[in-house]
């Protein structure tokens, strides 16, 4: 008659235990959200061709990353200020479609 009792109470304690170890709440790691990477929108709405370092390019300017970027600050350098963005198109590797989704973002002073 023993057995049967001693089978209910372990069987009530491992339950009991079971449903305690789900309700132990998440250490910090486990909770935390992944960090989300947002980029700064631009200061004044255009970026000057002719006066933006390389990094700004390459943040501003959708499809330009560093090696573009350093090729347009190379070309302004080599051939002297932009006269028009137009001239964007000049600097190897800037194709029609980057300078297309990039020509309301970009002037010239």
């Amino acid at each position: 008659m023993h057995t049967p009792r001693f089978s209910s109470l372990v069987f009530a304690l491992l339950a009991s235990l079971s449903l305690a170890s789900h309700a132990v709440p998440l250490s910090q790691a486990q909770v935390e959200a992944p960090a989300v990477v947002q980029r700064a929108p631009a200061q004044h709405g255009k970026v000057n061709l002719n006066s933006a370092d390389a990094a700004t390019l390459q943040r501003e300017l959708s499809g330009i990353g560093e090696a573009k970027a350093k090729a347009i600050v190379a070309h302004r350098e080599e051939h002297g200020p932009f006269a028009s963005v137009d001239e964007l198109l000049e600097v190897k590797g800037i194709g029609k479609t980057i300078f297309e989704r990039n020509r309301d973002k970009l002037e010239v002073n």
